[in-house]
């Protein structure tokens, strides 16, 4: 069967390489020039003019990441190249913080909290105690918990230095705000899932040659096609098929197809349900159907990313990825050192998460907050990228839109149902499982 993918980023091209091994005839429609969706490569340039490769935000991987792994094997990238492996670490520029020993869970976490650099005995205990607990009740908790209230055990230290650093991360969304059930499950899989599960994988090239490329690159050597600069401008039911209508119209005799994925952005896919649910073409129920799940990804509500680069020569972390100690005034979580990772010795990448400032305000407060946390030469910035609606606002009880939409019609993304928050892993899960989704639907 003819199948189309609307959106070329990483849900999109999981999305689009299960349904090609699944058989099918894919074509992917991109609405930009380039691929990966938020998490790409963008060009930019030193403050002395030379060009640079830098990333549509700073990314990381971990090793609990067993899909986004499977996938970038598959289409042909070298993991062990293309990514850095390190263990667990939240530490500070002064050294204090937790980093976990090269050991299997859960000796890596027990000994990592025991030798954690400035917790006292009673921030080890208050931790271990409360992670026993978790364990208890299986990594369980109501819904409506927030991160903050699951946590209310621990200590302020704790709070500050390792669980609000470690959910901003994973969730962008504040503790306070952030749902404890995705938090639990986020543990689970990156502190007690099995050796490696919790190193860090930081990317050693741009986000684009991470796997996006690279799959597109798979596709076309299995027969699918890769459709840059095609806006998906709506759909029209066609018996039990669809029509593609891009800016130009059809234009092309297999723009019909017998399933669609939206893998656009949550925006992008609610703008095309939404004209299903008004359109006369289509039946009562399924307007009624589209009405709901446009409705529900409608509700989502949006957290912003900014990630500040900056240069100076000779600028050097003591390690690839250090946090920041973050407050209003200085508010990036952590610092990325790209020379340890892509060879751009100088080159710093400052990760805000759960931002609010206007993009100017947050690059000189961030450059405020090197100067006066990073024993650096001074930085000058040299470029700012803000992802204003970079993930969902992963709150307590939130009930994100499911991944069938009509027959013939389903949806995958960081944001459709699962487990996970808005991360790659979230983002490649959604797209391998549509394709299974939709052959077990095709079959009923």
């Amino acid at each position: 069967m003819n199948v189309a993918v609307i959106g070329a980023g990483w849900a999109g091209m999981a999305a689009a390489i299960a349904h090609a091994q699944a058989g099918h005839r894919v074509t992917v429609f991109e609405a930009t020039r380039s691929l990966g969706g938020r998490a790409r490569a963008v060009p930019g340039a030193l403050p002395d003019g030379t060009p640079v490769t830098l990333d549509n935000g700073q990314h990381v991987l971990i090793g609990a990441y067993t899909e986004s792994l499977r996938l970038m094997q598959l289409v042909g990238v070298d993991t062990g190249k293309a990514l850095l492996r390190l263990p667990l670490t939240l530490q500070f520029p002064d050294g204090q913080g937790l980093r976990l020993p090269r050991l299997p869970p859960p000796l890596d976490a027990l000994l990592g909290i025991a030798r954690a650099r400035g917790w006292s005995v009673r921030d080890r205990c208050a931790l271990l105690r409360t992670a026993a607990v978790w364990r208890l009740r299986r990594f369980r908790c109501a819904p409506q918990t927030s991160v903050a209230q699951l946590c209310v055990a621990l200590t302020p230290r704790l709070m500050a230095e390792f669980i609000d650093p470690l959910c901003v991360s994973a969730l962008n969304t504040p503790a306070p705000r952030a749902s404890g059930q995705v938090f639990l499950r986020v543990l689970q899989d990156s502190l007690f899932s099995g050796p490696g599960g919790s190193n860090l994988l930081l990317p050693r090239t741009d986000l684009s040659a991470l796997f996006p490329q690279a799959a597109a690159q798979w596709l076309e050597r299995h027969g699918a096609r890769v459709l840059g600069a095609q806006r998906v401008q709506g759909l029209a039911p066609d018996g039990r098929r669809w029509q593609v209508l891009c800016a130009g119209g059809a234009g092309r005799a297999d723009a019909v197809f017998g399933h669609v994925t939206l893998a656009c952005p949550a925006w992008e896919a609610q703008r095309l349900v939404a004209g299903l649910a008004q359109s006369a073409e289509s039946t009562a129920a399924d307007r009624q159907a589209a009405g709901q799940w446009s409705a529900a990804a409608q509700a989502l509500r949006f957290e912003a990313i900014t990630t500040v680069y900056a240069h100076a020569r000779g600028a050097r972390l003591p390690q690839p990825l250090l946090a920041l100690r973050s407050s209003p005034e200085h508010p990036a979580q952590f610092v990325f050192d790209r020379g340890q990772l892509d060879g751009r010795d100088g080159l710093l990448a400052f990760v805000v998460s759960a931002s609010a400032a206007e993009r100017a305000r947050t690059e000189q407060q961030v450059l405020r907050q090197a100067a006066a946390q990073l024993a650096l030469p001074p930085l000058q910035g040299v470029q700012t990228v803000l992802e204003k609606r970079a993930t969902f606002a992963c709150t307590p009880g939130l009930q994100r839109p499911g991944m069938q939409v009509l027959a013939g019609l389903t949806a995958c993304g960081d944001y459709v149902q699962g487990p996970y928050p808005a991360t790659l892993e979230g983002a490649v899960l959604s797209g391998s499982a549509v394709a299974a989704f939709a052959r077990e639907q095709s079959r009923c």
